[in-house]
């Protein structure tokens, strides 16, 4: 576990929830970005907008970061980033044979289909989670938007599912199914943010710094990224099957439990009944 250590360099932790080419006049889904430090407080202010003119602006990885963080109303004063991405960084690689003429066997479950969902969606679906795919749901803009980022800023493949290039390694994070993590819940209470509980009994976000899903779901890559980082045994790396080039989804470990994978098999059951 890697500690703060304030004689060296700062280590920032950013989480993107990206939103689409064009999401200027988009109310429900904008770009997100929040950027923690690694005494796990927030910097500057969380923003959210259209990321494009900035992504399409940066010239360089420099300007880039500098962006970032003067969009967050705070200065980038050096140091390295890891950058977690609510967006899928990858396509199957059987769509991508299937453009050459290579085809495989579909005749599966939807969630388990090989052209519309990677290798790390397919086996979320065996543990009960739902990934959106950017074939079928809509979200192939937010998809180039975040591989063309990628491709411009963080273009080297350190190893599946994690980008890494001078000074920001990027990763691909996944907030839906953080929700019921007991390590990622002890992580945004340690965050210093203000909380209540609801109508009925749960504890919500009332921190105006959050004030949207877009916020807190940036807030949450911003954390997988932090775990990345600093407790690495905490998340779920990728196994030898992953291609490389599909890109990886890190989930907390405990989002990976049995009840899910059964409640899961017995929907499945009875939908196929």
């Amino acid at each position: 576990m890697a500690e703060c250590n304030t004689q060296l360099k700062e280590h920032y932790f950013v989480g993107w929830d990206v939103g689409g080419w064009n999401c200027t006049r988009n109310r429900n889904s904008r770009d997100a970005i929040v950027i923690l430090n690694c005494k796990n407080q927030i910097v500057g202010t969380p923003w959210r907008g259209n990321l494009s003119p900035t992504i399409n602006s940066a010239n360089s990885q420099a300007d880039f970061i500098t962006s970032l963080f003067s969009l967050c109303q705070t200065e980038y004063i050096g140091g390295h980033i890891t950058l977690a991405i609510d967006t899928p960084l990858g396509f199957s690689e059987h769509f991508y044979d299937l453009l050459t003429g290579k085809f495989v066997d579909c005749d599966t479950a939807n969630a388990l289909n090989p052209y519309l969902f990677r290798y790390t969606e397919r086996l979320l679906a065996e543990w009960g989670f739902t990934p959106l795919s950017p074939i079928k749901d809509m979200i192939g803009s937010q998809a180039t938007k975040g591989i063309h980022t990628l491709a411009k800023f963080v273009p080297d493949i350190k190893q599946a599912g994690v980008w890494q290039s001078t000074n920001i390694t990027a990763i691909e994070a996944y907030p839906s199914p953080c929700a019921k993590s007991a390590i990622i819940d002890k992580l945004q209470k340690s965050a210093g943010l203000d909380w209540s509980i609801n109508e009925i009994g749960k504890e919500q976000f009332v921190d105006h710094r959050l004030p949207t899903q877009d916020h807190i779901d940036a807030f949450t890559c911003a954390i997988v990224a932090k775990l990345f980082v600093e407790q690495p045994e905490m998340l779920r790396f990728p196994d030898e099957l992953a291609p490389h080039q599909e890109g990886w989804i890190f989930l907390p470990t405990d989002c990976f439990n049995e009840k899910n994978r059964n409640d899961h098999f017995l929907i499945s059951q009875e939908l196929q009944g």
